[in-house]
């Protein structure tokens, strides 16, 4: 603020003796008070008019100060005001700056430039940059950093410039934080899987960067990248999209043949984007040339996608796929394939020509608890030709090639918060035998049920004793069921033959304890089906056999059965001294005692004639090929014996320090039953059925898995190998005879546990009915060849260096090891059914190459069984495997090489050999 001086022309006026009119005078110095406060502030140029002095001073004299014309002066004064076009300077920036500096921080007013120095830090707005120097220049609105020399002379602190989201590590940089405008020498950024590094970039504004020089990798140096494309002029959008020029790829800084006049990459920063999905080529002696997996992916939003795939040989083959993966988060979530195709060997006209269409349908689908806790939906569909997996032109999957079932499950099920409660579910069941192409679906079965009711409970709600716990159920199943192959599927004829059914149960039941030890349960059980269809049976003299005719409309039977058990459990221990290694073992006994009554329903059978006589009369149901069977025709009166073993020990632990005993299963179970039918006549049945025993236990530490059964006989058989009512004991063999017997052991080891490579589950195997192990070696799906086949693709990803020193070496590596063993004598021919050794194994040759084999050997056929041969190397961006299968009908090998990143999972060489299926 600036005050007026003395000097001025009013300074008569102040100062001069009062000789006029007091009212005048305040009048006038009011009026220059006003005038000096209005412009104090204002840089005049030009000086107003001056009062002639004699003029004042003769108007003070005689009191006319009106004549003076004041009202001009202050007019001037004010209009000087209104036309003012002078504004207040604006501070250069919009925002607070913070800075730091380790080492000094220096402001240079006359330049007005502020420099820091070492470890400096700069904050403006959503603007961070750290630097070895940074210099503000705040006239100019700029900001330069760079990097500083170390004490050796190398350079270090590279400048970091972070805006919003974006990241640029150059070697220095120019920002002016007007016009947002950059330049940046030497910069490295990240755009996604990309990271890109320019010699110059020119930041336009926030969302255009314009580079010269550029190389564009994925790559985890960038400074040193294992290869790298090529190009002098680039737009690049930060999130959306790369526009380049002339771009060459450069593989080990060796600039290769593989060049393109322009280039687009996209980036967004979506999960996933729609694109073209290149195709790669191959050939076949049968089919020709052929180009394979190329489509387009389509993103259509965040619940949903679609890929499109196909392929086609020269000869005319061709193959569609579609795959489609869905979910919406804490609902539902799955995944559905469709595969079609028209397959054509060799050529028309020759002898091996053939031509024929196959498909398969895969669909996964569950859904959340948390969307609805009384109702559930889930599918897990696999079906299609039976021949689809041993004979697709774009399949290499072992696991579903060796499998001979596919199946499938549609299931919904709803809880009705009743009193009592209720439920239903509706069920679609589908499984095909892929050797004979049966196909046994259920389509739909309704199960529904009511709560147990007990009726007898009191008020205080107990269920104690044999009374109140009398509860009763009702359960209801219906089924509509087709029997068809691969060739009626879907077709009018196997709606013809359809078989439907309803079963109605309502078991009566109590439990309740037996002499304090023992725990006893009964029920009697009430069972009613409805049929829409029923059969009559006879003699044809036409056909000179037995036909069946169907009969259409409803009919029903209704049967009765009694039931009861008790059962305890005996404990027994046995102890060795706590000096000894083994303390002490324990035998858990479980018996259990059953008995069931089912009456004859002779009432529910006819007789017909078998031969063109009619001497020979036999008897059958009219129900006997529904759904849900026949009664029977005779009295069953069987009672059951059961008795289950579990063995466990406590052991000294080596550990001196350890003060419990270690507990070691023995035996997981061991379990054996058999019955006795008191009603058995000793020709048609016999009274005695076999000894079912079975076990299974866990060794070497519970990485030995072994399981074992086998049966027991205790009845001879006649030279035609048919069971007679003799004991086996009394026709001179043993007390029971082996009529079969088998045993697996499956076994794990690896170099350290905690060093053992996680592999992806062979979830397509398994899905399809193989196994979760590579025992049948890797699935080999073609439209995705950039997964490891040992690892995950994080642990890829770390790229750690696993030698930690020169001959120490930390190479992880692990075996799967299963065996089978079948033993069959069910007509005297103590025969090995099966004995065969599978091996699987995995090892990391050197830190970049893996090696994998899966292999066996049938001891019966004496040959090898399926075998498989697997390498890969890590190339860092890059990965290469090659599969080989050398023997057998599944004999093929594939070489593949290509970039990891799936921006550029295009980029790539895939070469494999056809069988001819």
């Amino acid at each position: 603020m600036t005050f007026q001086k003395t000097g001025h022309n009013f300074t008569k006026i102040a100062f001069k003796p009062l000789h006029t009119n007091l009212f005048n005078i305040v009048l006038l110095s009011i009026f220059l008070t006003i005038g000096s406060g209005k412009l104090y502030s204002q840089n005049i140029t030009k000086k107003a008019a001056a009062i002639p002095t004699s003029k004042q001073i003769d108007k003070v004299k005689t009191p006319t100060v009106k004549t003076v014309k004041p009202d001009a002066t202050i007019k001037k004064e004010n209009d000087s005001i209104k036309i003012d076009t002078i504004k207040q300077k604006k501070a250069f920036l919009d925002g607070k700056v913070k800075y730091r500096a380790e080492k000094y921080a220096k402001i240079d007013q006359k330049k007005k430039l502020i420099t820091l120095y070492d470890k400096a830090e700069l904050y403006y707005q959503d603007i961070e940059l750290k630097s070895g120097i940074i210099v503000m220049d705040y006239e100019k609105n700029e900001v330069y950093a760079g990097r500083i020399k170390d004490s050796t002379g190398a350079y270090t602190q590279y400048p970091n410039f972070k805006q919003g989201s974006n990241v640029v590590e150059p070697d220095s940089i120019r920002f002016n934080f007007k016009t947002k405008k950059a330049l940046i020498w030497n910069s490295r950024t990240e755009q996604g899987e990309f990271k890109v590094k320019a010699e110059i970039t020119k930041k336009e504004n926030d969302s255009v960067y314009f580079l010269k020089n550029a190389r564009f990798t994925t790559s985890k140096d960038v400074d040193n990248p294992e290869y790298y494309f090529q190009t002098s002029k680039v737009k690049f959008i930060p999130g959306k999209k790369v526009v380049t020029g002339l771009t060459n790829m450069v593989i080990a800084d060796v600039p290769t043949p593989i060049a393109l006049p322009f280039a687009f990459f996209p980036m967004s920063k979506e999960t996933s984007i729609s694109g073209i999905i290149l195709p790669s080529y191959s050939d076949s002696n049968t089919r020709g040339f052929s180009l394979q997996n190329g489509g387009y992916y389509f993103a259509l939003n965040n619940h949903y996608d679609l890929t499109v795939l196909g392929d086609y040989y020269t000869n005319g083959s061709y193959g569609m796929r579609f795959e489609s993966n869905y979910a919406d988060r804490y609902k539902y979530r799955g995944n559905l394939n469709v595969r079609f195709e028209n397959l054509i060997n060799s050529e028309r006209g020759y002898p091996d020509y053939s031509k024929q269409k196959i498909y398969n349908i895969q669909w996964s689908h569950s859904r959340d608890s948390k969307s609805n806790p009384n109702s559930s939906f889930s599918a897990s569909v696999n079906l299609g030709s039976s021949k689809y997996f041993r004979q697709s032109i774009n399949q290499a999957n072992i696991g579903s090639n060796l499998n001979n079932t596919l199946s499938s499950s549609i299931s919904y099920s709803k809880t009705f918060n009743t009193i009592p409660q209720a439920r239903m579910s509706l069920t679609a069941t589908h499984s095909q035998n892929t050797q004979t192409q049966e196909i046994n679906m259920t389509l739909p079965t309704l199960q529904a049920s009511v709560d147990r009711i007990y009726p007898f409970v009191g008020k205080d709600g107990a269920k104690k004793g044999f009374i109140k716990n009398i509860n009763l159920q009702y359960n209801l199943s219906g089924k509509n069921s087709f029997v068809t192959t691969d060739s009626l599927f879907f077709k009018p004829q196997m709606f013809r033959d359809a078989k439907t059914g309803i079963e109605h149960t309502i078991p009566l039941s109590t439990n309740f304890k037996l002499f304090k030890y023992f725990s006893a349960s009964s029920s009697l059980n009430y069972r009613e089906v409805w049929y829409t269809k029923t059969i009559t049976r006879n003699y044809d003299t036409d056909q000179s056999k037995v036909v069946d005719k169907t009969i259409n409309g409803f009919d029903a039977f209704r049967t009765y059965s009694f039931s009861s058990s008790v059962g305890t459990t005996i404990y027994g221990t046995f102890n060795f001294g706590d000096d000894k290694k083994i303390k002490s073992i324990r035998h858990v006994m479980r018996p259990s005692v059953s008995y069931g009554y089912t009456p004859s329903f002779e009432k529910y059978y006819d007789s017909y004639a078998s031969d063109a006589s009619g001497t020979m009369i036999k008897q059958y149901s009219r129900f006997e090929t529904g759904i849900f069977g026949a009664p029977g025709n005779s009295n069953s009166n069987t009672m059951g014996f059961d008795l289950s073993n579990t063995f466990e020990a406590k052991v000294n632990d080596k550990d001196s320090t350890m003060t419990e005993p270690k507990k070691i299963m023995l035996l997981n179970n061991l379990n054996l039953s058999t019955s006795y039918n008191f009603d058995a006549d000793g020709v048609n049945s016999l009274a005695f059925s076999p000894v079912r025993v079975s076990g299974g236990t866990q060794l070497l530490n519970n990485k030995m898995n072994v399981n074992f059964g086998a049966t027991l006989d205790p009845y001879a058989i006649n030279n035609s190998g048919t069971r007679i009512n003799v004991f086996n004991i009394d026709n001179g063999g043993s007390l029971f005879r082996m009529t079969s017997a088998n045993m697996t052991m499956n076994y794990a080891i690896s170099s350290k546990e905690k060093d053992k490579p996680k592999k992806e589950k062979n979830s397509q195997s398994e899905r399809n009915g193989g196994r979760e192990d590579d025992l049948f070696g890797t699935n080999t799906d073609l439209s995705d060849s950039r997964k490891s086949q040992f690892g995950t693709e994080e642990e890829e990803d770390k790229g750690e260096d696993k030698i930690s020193e020169f001959f120490n070496a930390k190479l992880p590596w692990d075996m799967t090891f299963a065996y089978s063993l079948t033993y069959g004598n069910n007509n005297r021919e103590k025969k090995i059914i099966g004995n065969s050794l599978m091996i699987s194994a995995n090892a990391d040759i050197t830190p970049k190459w893996k090696a994998g084999v899966s292999t066996g050997y049938d001891f019966v056929q004496k040959g090898v069984t399926f075998t498989q041969f697997r390498f890969e190397r890590d190339l860092l961006s890059w990965r290469m495997d090659f599969n080989w299968t050398p023997f057998g009908t599944n004999a093929n090998w594939g070489f593949f090489i290509g970039i990891k990143a799936g921006v550029l999972s295009d980029i790539k060489y895939d070469k494999r050999s056809r069988t001819n299926r």
